[in-house]
Parts: C-alpha cells; structure tokens; sequence
C-alpha cells in the first residue's frame, strides 16, 4: 500500500467514526463538530486520491478547515443559552479516541511529506497535517469542555482558538 493509499484509507476510517458517533450524540452543538470533521476527513481523502491517481492537484488557503471557528461558535451559543447539558457516558473516551487518531494523523503526515520528493505532495501533506493539529485541538477543547461545561464556558478564552 502506498502512501497515499494508506491516508485514504486513514481518512474514510476518520470519516466514518465521526459519522458514526454523530449519529448518537443528542446535543446537537456537538454534532455540527462531528458533521464537519467528517466533511473534512472527505475533503483530505478526494486530495490523497487524485495524488494517489497522479492527477493535478492543489491545495489553497480557501479549503482550509474552518472547524475552530466551528467550535468557538458552538461554544458561544452553549455559553449564550446557558442550557443544562448532560452527555452519554462514553462520550470523553470518544472524544479522547479521535483526539489519538488525530495526533497519529499529524504524525504520519509530516514524517511522509520528509519522505517525499515532490515539493507539491510534500506542501499538501504538511498542510493536511496542519489541519489534522487544528482538529486535536478541537478533540482537546472538546474533552475539557466535557469534564467541566459549565466552568468551561465561563472561563473559555476564545481569542488563542485561532491561533492553530
């Protein structure tokens, strides 16, 4: 298996758990964050295809993840409406499974994009794993969020969210 077919397969395997998990979460905050990090584990499997099938492919500023403001927006409206939440028993262990496979992903992307020689597979890998980062921080934000929702949301500092 190739590189690029090894992060296709990485990427379905991502999209497919955050579907799966969105299915059975029943706050609907946090299933916008799933929703859009499955749509972002689609976006990086059509780029690792066409690299894989050696068709032209970019990747522009405009197709980076939006899934911090994502979050920092879910966070604004639960912080706004001040809604008792509770979750399913599971859910931090959930959060905590996606926040490794995210970690692994940033891993093996940056070590393939030393790997390669093409300066355009090594840009686009180093980008994906940029946004594989942003989305740790997500699962991180996520997981500390449900330990503490209420402290959390009162003490949340939005401004360095971003800065990922």
């Amino acid at each position: 298996m190739n590189i690029f077919e090894h992060a296709m397969k990485m990427e379905e395997d991502g999209r497919a758990f955050y579907l799966e998990h969105a299915e059975k979460t029943s706050v609907p905050e946090l299933k916008r964050v799933l929703v859009e990090l499955a749509e972002d584990e689609l976006k990086h499997y059509n780029i690792f295809k066409a690299m894989r099938d050696e068709q032209p492919v970019e990747y522009h500023d405009s197709e980076k993840t939006t899934i911090l403001s994502t979050v920092k927006n879910v966070f604004e409206e639960l912080k706004a409406e001040k809604k008792e939440l509770s979750f399913q028993r599971g859910a931090k262990s959930i959060w905590e499974e996606a926040r490794e496979v995210e970690r692994k992903a940033e891993e093996f992307y940056r070590e393939k994009a030393n790997e390669v020689n093409d300066e355009t597979q090594k840009h686009i890998l180093n980008r994906i794993a940029d946004e594989e980062h942003r989305h740790w921080v997500t699962m991180e934000n996520v997981i500390q969020f449900l330990e503490r929702p209420q402290q959390w949301l009162e003490d949340a500092e939005w401004s360095t969210l971003e800065d990922y």
